[in-house]
Order: structure tokens, then C-alpha cells, then sequence
């Protein structure tokens, strides 16, 4: 089901002008974000949701984040586009920006500088941008920015690790699948099954089993990988 049709279907769930005005956002910004282009950007829903979405990007070239694939949970408010969208990044990412344990981030289009001319692809260019140009003084992880503003090749190298989902300086007081940005539940589901916890977090973190995510890997998928 496409955006038009699901917005059609939820009509009687929000108000008439908010569908129309979503509508048209989307029928704006939504078929430049299909298909990948060269920013590397996808929007999808999530359970045929327009309130609901899931972007992705891929890593800037040259920096640390260049060859991963971010995904980013985004929420659609009633008021969009007059107030802005809810984001925050399901892949976990060392940044000064964006918190390590939970992916919020920091960054002012996302607040007080929000403009409802700005699109869902606009606004996760900016996002993909950031990864670019970090802001240390207005951090959202201020251990991150401490790292950065007085190590920069120890930053550099902690962000290559992440991005290939090597978790190495996580915080030794939680536990490998907190550290891994996985939910135990979710690790437990499949250890449940015989298999050994190291390689189902291995496994969950390569696949990205976080948040809105979640919905688009089959248990079937994550056996398959735990199997081969």
C-alpha cells in the first residue's frame, strides 16, 4: 500500500485538513525517497502507517560513518508541518549529536528552528549532513563530545568501529545487548531457541533489530543468519 491509499484508509482517524495536508507532503517529498538516489536516502512506513515512518541514508563519504546504513525512526505529529517531526536514529552512532544509548538528537531543525517548508528528505539530508559537521559545544552525548573536542583520532576510529557495529567503548556497567543497542527481549526470544547470547546480539546488531525496525526483519530472517 502506498502513502496515498493509507492516508485514504485512515481518514477517519485524524482530521480532514491534517490528511490533505500530509497528503500533499508526502505526493512532495515521498517519491524522491523510494527509490535510492545519490544522497542514498529511503523513506517507508511502518505497518502501512504514514504516522509512522522509516528513513534511511547512507554514511557520508569521508568520514567515519562513510559504508554504514542509518536508520531513523520518525514520527509524524498531528500538527506536521507546522510542528516538527519526531526523529531519532535507531542505528546507534557515536556522535556528539545524538545520544549513544538512546538516538536523540541534537540538532535545531528539529526544535526551535523547524520550518514547515521543510520536507521528510530535507530534513534527513540535514540529519546525514550532521554526521558530516559535528557541533561539540551543543552536544546531546557530552562524553561523546569531550572524546571529540580532545581526542580526535580516538573519535575517529571509536565511530569507524560503530558504524560497523563494533560497540567497543560502550559502557562496561550494562549488558552486551544494552551495549549492543538491543533490547534483552529481543535477545532472549532466540537464546530461548539454544543459541548462544554472543551470537544472537551479533547477529540482531548486524540486521539493526532496533525500534522501527524491528517490524521489517522476520524471525525467520534472524534464524537463517543465526544458522549460516
Amino acid at each position: 500500500m502506498n502513502l496515498r491509499a493509507a492516508l485514504s484508509n485512515r481518514s477517519t482517524r485524524k482530521s480532514k485538513v491534517s490528511i490533505l495536508h500530509l497528503r500533499r507532503r508526502h505526493a512532495h517529498s515521498s517519491p524522491d525517497c523510494q527509490a535510492k538516489d545519490n544522497s542514498g536516502i529511503t523513506v517507508q512506513m511502518v505497518d502501512e502507517n504514514p504516522y509512522h515512518l522509516l528513513g534511511s541514508f547512507a554514511g557520508p563519504e569521508d568520514t567515519p560513518y562513510e559504508g554504514g546504513e542509518f536508520n531513523v525512526d520518525i514520527q509524524v505529529p498531528d500538527s506536521y508541518p507546522f510542528k516538527p517531526l519526531k526523529m531519532k536514529f535507531i542505528t546507534r552512532v557515536y556522535h556528539p549529536n545524538i545520544s549513544s544509548q538512546t538516538g536523540l538528537i541534537c540538532l535545531d531543525i528539529l526544535g526551535k528552528e523547524w520550518s514547515p517548508v521543510l520536507t521528510l528528505k530535507s530534513t534527513l539530508i540535514s540529519l546525514q549532513s550532521l554526521l558530516c559537521s559535528p557541533v561539540p559545544e551543543d552536544p546531546q552525548d557530552a562524553v561523546v563530545a569531550k572524546v571529540y573536542t580532545t581526542d580526535r583520532k580516538k573519535f575517529e576510529a571509536t565511530a569507524r568501529l560503530w558504524t560497523k557495529g563494533i560497540y567497543k567503548d560502550a559502557e562496561s556497567n550494562v549488558s552486551p545487548a544494552a551495549a549492543a543497542g538491543l533490547e534483552q527481549k529481543h535477545v532472549d526470544k532466540f537464546t530461548s531457541m539454544g543459541f548462544d547470547e554472543k551470537q544472537v546480539i551479533d547477529v540482531l546488531a548486524v540486521l539493526d533489530y532496533r525500534g522501527a525496525n524491528i517490524s521489517n526483519i522476520s524471525d525467520d530472517t534472524v534464524v537463517d543468519q543465526l544458522l549460516s
